[in-house]
């Protein structure tokens, strides 16, 4: 059984359901408290780094100014991004384009809003920033081996081996851009922080080879996300990532560290979530089948992507919080018409035998790429609504 109180306190959870009382299901409900209590954590944690929250995440607006007030800088992926961020008052150069997958009209308009630090990890991106944001910063993505111990990878589609991110850098600097840094992904929710490790080996490397071999001097190490959400499967503490990762850097560069900069999404904003469900149905599937099928009102499609291949195993709780309740196995499906929309159906979740439509079920660290990956209007069901409870 999920116990609750692993997750949530008594009294964050006693503010949320008077928060919710009356909202009509699916919704999110956002803790600002709590993604100001994370973001002062990280930046705790990592004193030398600087701190660019990636709006993808979660794209609220009292987020991006909660953030923006305690003093984060932000990667963008979009110029609808860009817009959003900067309709709040958030300065270009607090902003990096963190996309490396951009057409040329849209480097040209970050440049034009006075964006001047990009990402990228191609030949024809890197011609594209030459002619359409001239002279400015550029930080090439390295690709990282897939690793099983990241709940959700994110290799094979950005990043370039590290001998072509060598060759970019020199022609980066040919085409009168400024080679700022180099820059990786260890795989979102990452447990195995050993892959930190690796990551920057391969980042020394770079670092070294081109100032001893070109006299490019590269000042910046963007470690990009992967620290954890609070999920079911265990993860070590926020600070042993830190300790850890900070002996990864004396290592290779003792004293004389580069500017670190950090891309976190899920871990400053997955716990401050509760997305509340409605059973919609209960059924098995024959007479004598094991299986009790149970049917919520939030699926695939309205908030709960990530489930996919069941990558992400949210916590999920009824809303009766007792621990003598008697359970059972249970298959998760949401909504709609498409038989893609099953959320968990290998990994078993255990729920009340007398489970009856109607009922409520929350579902716990639902404050990233929920509501920001939901459809628009599949099977005519509307976005899920997300309502912000304050600091």
């Amino acid at each position: 059984m999920i116990q609750r109180s692993e997750y949530i306190s008594d009294t964050e959870w006693r503010r949320f359901l008077a928060f919710s009382e009356n909202l009509e299901t699916p919704y999110i409900v956002i803790n600002l408290r709590a993604i100001k209590e994370n973001y002062i954590r990280l930046r705790d944690s990592f004193p030398y780094a600087r701190i660019y929250y990636a709006v993808k995440a979660n794209p609220h607006r009292e987020v991006i100014s909660l953030l923006a007030e305690l003093g984060a800088f932000f990667d963008i992926a979009s110029p609808q991004e860009l817009d959003l961020v900067m309709s709040l008052g958030v300065a270009p150069d607090r902003m990096l384009y963190g996309n490396t997958i951009k057409k040329a009209k849209d480097i040209a308009y970050f440049y034009e809003k006075g964006v001047r630090m990009f990402a990228t990890d191609s030949e024809e991106d890197i011609r594209n920033l030459a002619s359409f944001a001239p002279a400015s910063k550029i930080f090439v993505r390295i690709i990282m081996e897939e690793s099983p111990t990241a709940d959700w990878p994110l290799s094979r589609k950005f990043g370039c081996h590290s001998d072509m991110a060598y060759a970019l850098i020199i022609l980066a600097q040919s085409l009168g851009l400024e080679p700022f840094g180099i820059s990786f992904h260890v795989g979102s929710q990452q447990r195995d922080i050993g892959q930190w490790d690796d990551a920057l080996a391969k980042t020394k490397y770079l670092f070294s080879s081109l100032k001893e071999e070109k006299n490019i001097s590269l000042k910046m190490i963007n470690m990009g996300g992967g620290f954890p959400a609070s999920y079911i499967q265990q993860t070590k503490d926020l600070q042993e990532y830190a300790s850890e990762i900070h002996k990864y850097l004396t290592d290779d560069y003792g004293s004389d560290i580069p500017l670190i900069v950090l891309e976190p999404g899920r871990s400053l904003v997955g716990d401050s979530g509760i997305l509340g469900t409605e059973v919609v149905l209960v059924s098995r599937k024959s007479h004598s089948a094991l299986d009790r099928w149970v049917y919520l009102d939030a699926g695939k499609f309205n908030g709960l992507i990530e489930t996919l291949d069941e990558s992400i195993k949210y916590p999920i709780i009824t809303h009766r919080d007792a621990p003598d309740c008697e359970e059972e196995d249970v298959i998760l499906a949401g909504p709609t018409c498409d038989s893609m929309d099953i959320l968990y159906q290998y990994h078993k979740y255990q729920l009340p035998l007398d489970l009856k439509i109607g009922e409520k079920l929350y579902v716990l660290s639902t404050g990233a790429y929920t509501a920001s990956y939901a459809s628009v209007f599949f099977n005519g069901f509307p976005p899920i609504k997300t309502y912000i409870m304050g600091v």
